[in-house]
């Protein structure tokens, strides 16, 4: 279901411009608002003249309002029906206290109606309310064009563009990852650096997999979480030619891994596979994965803790299910075109169709037996987000890479999970990959948010960030 978003709203205003256009700017963005399915907080005309704020008394009452419902606010839109009080607008900004993004939305003129009683002057106005935040440190968002009409299309794209990147924004705000098992001794390439992420807000709870085999130990084969879960995996995947003796064992560590991070308040995991798990317990957890990525809970393999939060952002952004794959091979000789894959703990929504088979890897190493549960089938065709997270600890700082691209119908013949993937000027992306050292792994997304996502690691986290669709 999608998040309703909360957004409290500054009506700007000043008093030698036509005060009646903060009324009416007023009544129209709420309508808007309401319209698009938002949820508002915003001075009424009982509280401010007209419900705007203007004076140091109204910046002080929108603040103090602000700061009233901080934990539902997801956002602050800034609207201009005319120039503005910009020391209001950024004294309530900073009063509130809100650590949340702020879009600038200024109202325009028209052209045939530009008499001092109708004249807004927020096409100016709008570059004083940024200059002044900019000088008080508060980040802000801005509207595609530099005016836009509040009942527009092209505010409504606003809108959600803006959505997407407040739901990055508070998904990652104390966030807590797991991170169950050591990482493989053979997956140099995923290490990270938690006192990084710690410094964004981001907590990495672990578990050691003894623990976690221990408590599934005690677990019997009747007892009925592991029975709800076992009718849940039949219900989500094809488990023909499954032993049942597979099933449970899924069954048992999905219970335990879920339990576990509803008890630390994990939102995302990651997890280690190869190969402890198929020889000490005799599953891979891939459908236990792909059911929480599925269910919005991003789950990486190979303990890859920064390829689950990147998979987190695209989740947020568009409201989908992400996936985590390798860059993994060239697709003949087509520069733009690549093999994206995992064995595979990929979620349904990447499928036309998905079944329950065996690693087919690893099997050669510890028996087919010992590898049941990967999700195995052709990524269907479709629009495609990319990104990766990366902490790069030699310059103390978080950084990435987005971009877009597309999943394709072109013909492959392999195993596990895999898709072919068309991407812009790919040879670059790839050379930047290499160039820069980021890791082999990638999270993807049946979407569009390259934009909001690349917005709110760089300008509300304050990641470094490459965005290969403006390169």
């Amino acid at each position: 279901m999608a998040k309703q978003m909360t957004f409290g709203v500054i009506v700007g205003n000043r008093g030698f411009f036509p005060d009646h256009l903060a009324k009416t700017g007023r009544e129209e963005i709420l309508r808007v608002l309401a319209a698009a399915g938002i949820r508002t907080i915003s001075l009424t005309p009982e509280e401010s003249k007209f419900g705007a704020v203007e004076t140091p008394a109204e910046a002080r009452l929108c603040g103090d309002l602000f700061r009233k419902h901080r934990d539902e606010i997801d956002g602050v839109i800034v609207t201009l029906p005319n120039f503005g009080e910009e020391r209001g607008i950024v004294d309530a900004l900073r009063l509130s206290t809100l650590k949340v993004p702020v879009l600038v939305q200024a109202t325009p003129d028209r052209a045939a109606d530009m008499k001092i009683s109708h004249r807004r002057d927020s096409f100016c106005g709008k570059m004083s309310a940024c200059n002044n935040m900019m000088q008080y440190g508060i980040p802000y968002s801005l509207t595609a064009q530099h005016t836009v009409q509040p009942d527009s299309g092209e505010f409504r794209r606003d809108l959600a563009w803006f959505s997407s990147v407040c739901r990055v924004v508070r998904g990652f705000t104390n966030l807590r990852v797991g991170a169950i098992g050591a990482r493989p001794a053979a997956f140099n390439t995923v290490r990270y650096s938690e006192k990084l992420l710690e410094r964004s807000g981001i907590s990495v709870d672990t578990l050691d997999l003894s623990e976690v085999l221990g408590r599934i130990e005690r677990l019997k084969d009747n007892d009925d979480a592991v029975q709800t879960k076992l009718a849940a995996i039949q219900k989500y995947v094809s488990t023909n030619n499954i032993p049942i003796a597979a099933l449970i064992k899924m069954s048992k560590l999905g219970v335990v891994i879920e339990q576990w991070m509803q008890q630390t308040y994990c939102t995302v995991s990651a997890i280690q596979c190869w190969t402890s798990l198929e020889e000490y317990f005799g599953v891979v957890p891939c459908t236990v994965m792909s059911m929480m990525s599925e269910n919005l809970f991003p789950s990486a393999c190979e303990v890859d803790i920064c390829g689950t939060i990147s998979m987190h952002a695209l989740a947020l952004a568009s409201e989908t299910p992400s996936a985590l794959l390798d860059w993994n091979n060239n697709y003949g000789s087509d520069p733009d075109k690549c093999v994206c894959f995992h064995c595979s703990n990929l979620p349904k929504h990447f499928f036309n169709d998905v079944i329950m088979d065996f690693q087919a890897i690893i099997a050669g190493t510890v028996g087919k037996e010992n590898t049941f549960g990967t999700c195995v089938g052709r990524v269907k065709a479709g629009a495609m987000t990319y990104v990766r997270f990366s902490t790069d600890d030699f310059h103390g700082k978080i950084r990435g890479y987005v971009g877009q691209g597309e999943f394709t119908n072109d013909p492959l013949e392999t195993f596990g999970g895999a898709g072919v993937v068309r991407i812009p000027r790919l040879q670059k992306l790839l050379r930047l990959i290499c160039e820069q050292g980021f890791e082999h792994h990638v999270a993807a997304n049946f979407s569009q948010v390259a934009s909001p996502v690349y917005e709110a690691a760089v300008r509300y986290l304050g990641w470094s960030m490459y965005n290969h669709d403006l390169e």
